[in-house]
């Protein structure tokens, strides 16, 4: 028994390890990239299907209906900075040799998901409180999350050496984390135009299930979504450095 937990372990822990290899990586990524592509365009065109299938609400009408983007994108604009928090410690204390480019890849990704909550957001809070933006507690810090988004996009741009961007992205990511419980609890700690949590409850989903259902199905094609992009752009990430990299090399020899 005990042979066979090592050897799981074993094996587990070497292919934890092949992943740190980009040649074994970019192998990974050109077997299920379509695979992923593919399951999440048959889970958004079924969760739109059944989001437009969906009872109107008895207050909001037919503009209820943003709900079943709106959400997800919220959703995943905290779900991709906790991704890269998780990158960053990779970088700082595993030492991993992706995680960088997996934080880097991650950046543009979730500040357009973020920008894409903030719009649709707009869109539905005009009919439902009578203004396009208010600076409610979250409001403000989704649109501090976006703008902590930009800076980390630029903060890696703007520094050559790969070494000090990947540290300093790093840094940066994990005290710019602290946002994110602040973004989810926000309408628990201070009077906020936004509705409490109505999904994920101690006490179960407020949310009729002809609702949670197309939510549900929409926020996890959403997030194959995410994936599928991530992984392409850590892809094309790799790709990029070792195109500078051979650069360099040939700069020298021509040197």
């Amino acid at each position: 028994m005990s042979d066979t937990s090592g050897s799981e372990t074993r094996s587990g822990t070497r292919r934890f390890s092949d992943l740190a290899n980009p040649s074994k990586f970019l192998a990974m990524a050109d077997r299920i990239l379509p695979w992923m592509a593919g399951a999440s365009s048959i889970m958004l065109a079924a969760g739109l299907y059944l989001g437009f299938s969906a009872p109107e609400d008895f207050q909001q009408g037919i503009t209820v209906r943003i709900m079943y983007i709106h959400v997800p994108f919220a959703w995943l604009s905290m779900l991709c900075y906790s991704l890269m928090a998780l990158s960053a410690l990779g970088t700082l204390v595993w030492r991993h040799p992706l995680a960088d480019v997996a934080l880097k890849a991650a950046a543009p990704i979730g500040a357009v998901f973020t920008a894409l909550a903030l719009v649709t957001g707009s869109i539905w809070g005009k009919p439902m409180w009578g203004t396009w933006w208010v600076w409610d507690a979250r409001l403000t810090s989704v649109f501090v999350l976006f703008l902590m988004y930009l800076g980390i996009l630029a903060l890696t741009r703007a520094i050559d050496d790969p070494a000090k961007s990947a540290r300093a992205a790093a840094i940066i990511t994990l005290v710019g984390f602290i946002n994110i419980p602040i973004i989810k609890f926000s309408v628990d700690w201070w009077n906020t135009l936004h509705q409490p949590a109505s999904v994920f409850r101690l006490d179960g989903p407020t949310i009729d299930a002809t609702m949670l259902v197309p939510l549900l199905v929409m926020a996890v094609g959403f997030t194959l979504l995410f994936l599928t992009l991530h992984v392409a752009a850590m892809r094309t990430e790799i790709y990029r450095r070792r195109v500078i990299a051979m650069r360099q090399i040939a700069a020298r020899r021509a040197a």
